[in-house]
């Protein structure tokens, strides 16, 4: 199940249940909650209320044809050969595989969040619309974040980011006048949720970028980023 922190009354089995309809739970604990089901009406009840309250989620996604470049460049990365049996390529690839499982369940939590921010739990529609950023750095996609300017928070999912031994990555608020604002550390294993400092709220907008950097064990001394940025990403409204 998700680390994201519950800061809107829900229960660990509707946090189960809904992660369960997103099909989010890795494969253990997915094979426990099917056998839960199996006996227990009332969490059958909390599925099937997710369900059905998550899917006019799907039919609001509009289809998007892949384009021409994306399919040069699978076609790249395949084995020259016909023969994809015979020699190890890209869908071979453990680590593609885990990267993109990675990817796309970082992707279904951040929604998830997304959609119980917005309301679509308790019904009331939110003063204030989510945004969502996708935290990117040398071709791979490291953290998924949605900001809740409502609550004040930003909860933030490691996708494919890789965890330094010596370092940490540190969360930074970048607003239209350029300079960085320090938010919080990042987890590479778990997801986080960070308290926007009321003053950086107004300055968390959809022509703000989000941006992490690699900092010494307990962030970085400065207040300003002293490693590296490793990947950044412009927020934008759904």
């Amino acid at each position: 199940m998700s680390d994201l922190r519950d800061d809107n009354g829900l229960s660990p089995d509707q946090w189960l249940a809904a992660e369960y309809a997103l099909g989010v739970l890795e494969h253990d604990e997915r094979a426990r909650v099917e056998a839960r089901l199996a006996s227990d009406t009332a969490f059958v009840s909390l599925v099937e209320e997710w369900q059905l309250r998550l899917a006019p989620l799907a039919g609001e996604l509009n289809e998007v044809a892949p384009s021409a470049a994306l399919w040069d460049r699978i076609a790249n990365a395949l084995p020259p050969s016909s023969d994809l049996r015979a020699q190890p390529g890209l869908w071979q690839s453990l680590a593609f595989w885990r990267g993109l499982a990675a990817a796309s369940a970082a992707l279904a939590v951040a929604c998830l969040a997304l959609f119980i921010y917005a309301g679509g739990f308790s019904g009331a529609p939110p003063p204030l619309a989510p945004l969502l950023a996708s935290i990117d750095g040398g071709g791979h996609r490291h953290f998924i974040a949605t900001v809740d300017p409502s609550h004040g928070n930003v909860a933030v999912v490691p996708a494919a980011f890789a965890a330094d031994a010596t370092r940490v990555p540190e969360l930074w608020l970048i607003p239209a006048d350029g300079r960085p604002r320090p938010l919080g550390l990042l987890s590479a294993t778990q997801a986080v949720t960070i308290a926007i400092p009321a003053a950086l709220v107004p300055h968390a907008t959809a022509d703000a970028v989000l941006a992490v950097s690699l900092e010494p064990r307990g962030g970085s001394p400065t207040g300003q980023p002293t490693g590296p940025v490793v990947a950044s990403g412009k927020l934008t409204r759904l």
